[in-house]
């Protein structure tokens, strides 16, 4: 019986490589680029299969002119706003994803970024790095500690509970806005607050660790900004689009907000050039699952998914 056909549209590490090309007929990009709308409707004509990451964009137009050929879409994520899944579900195309695997390292990402916002890294590494570091003074680089502070956490998920569980190491208080409370055991003592307000209005940071769904968009604008406190710090490691930036960088000249380590944007690749003229943003390249580790576990889940469908079960992620 002959392979199923997989497009592989990134390169991805080698072992996942290695795997997928033991059990598929692969096809892919060498050169490791981002595939456009044209390309992934003609991909589909190639392939039963394609493994892609969130930079393959699978948006209503572009599931309608896919090929009946193409059965699964096994995404090398844990979100899925770059997929129409409702256009997908009505195709018949199955839509998995890779949960579980990079809340650890997701969510080291977000201690980091709040670290680096809190004690003004961007600043000091820059200092070295030019030679401005001259001498020692009681009042040079004073940042903000984050030991004992109350740490609001938007989307008390896998990553969230991964957070929340690094926070409480730096004796930290944890609060918490989901969709439902936690039960208990889940919870661990954070106070859960049922509306966006309230954990807004009652934490000295907050991290961001929500699906990018319709109605999160934006969900950081220029009214939720004003209900945090004086000082806050605010860490975005989950998608871009949950955030108004330009109401942000209106909050952080006013220095309302005291700083922000952001590691997704509105334009990726890129991000947004305004952050960069801002030494109180302390940034990254959406590196939030970057270790070798992680993306090999991603590429094996995303696998899983593959060979349970091509086995006749249903993948374990399971989207539509």
């Amino acid at each position: 019986m002959s392979k199923p056909v997989l497009w592989v549209t990134r390169q991805l590490t080698a072992p996942v490589m290695e795997r997928a090309k033991r059990d598929y007929q692969v096809l892919e990009h060498l050169d490791d680029r981002v595939l456009g709308a044209q390309e992934l409707i003609a991909a589909s004509q190639q392939a039963d299969a394609m493994l892609v990451c969130h930079s393959e964009i699978f948006n209503a137009e572009v599931v309608a002119q896919l090929d009946p050929r193409l059965k699964i879409i096994a995404n090398h994520s844990v979100g899925v706003d770059h997929c129409d899944l409702s256009a997908l579900g009505q195709r018949g195309i199955c839509v998995t994803n890779t949960p579980d695997v990079l809340s650890d390292a997701t969510a080291e990402i977000a201690i980091l970024l709040l670290l680096g916002a809190a004690r003004r890294a961007y600043e000091g590494d820059s200092m070295v790095r030019t030679g401005a570091w001259q001498h020692w003074a009681p009042k040079m680089m004073n940042g903000i500690q984050v030991t004992g502070k109350r740490l609001g956490i938007v989307g008390m998920g896998r990553v969230g509970q991964v957070v929340a569980k690094r926070g409480r190491g730096f004796d930290m208080e944890i609060h918490y806005h989901n969709r439902s409370r936690l039960p208990a055991e889940l919870e661990q003592g954070a106070v859960f607050h049922p509306s966006i307000d309230s954990l807004l209005e009652s934490v000295d940071m907050l991290s961001l660790n929500c699906p990018a769904t319709p109605e999160n968009l934006d969900l950081i604008n220029a009214k939720t900004l004003a209900k945090m406190r004086a000082g806050s710090i605010i860490v975005n490691t989950a998608r871009g689009a949950l955030v108004d930036e330009d109401a942000l960088i209106a909050a952080l000249d006013s220095g309302h907000i005291a700083a922000a380590g952001l590691d997704c944007f509105k334009v990726e690749p890129g991000g947004n050039p305004e952050f960069a003229k801002r030494p109180q943003v302390f940034m990254l390249p959406h590196i939030g699952s970057s270790t070798h580790e992680t993306r090999a576990a991603m590429g094996f889940r995303a696998l899983d998914n593959l060979d349970a469908f091509f086995g006749g079960h249903e993948p374990g992620d399971k989207l539509v």
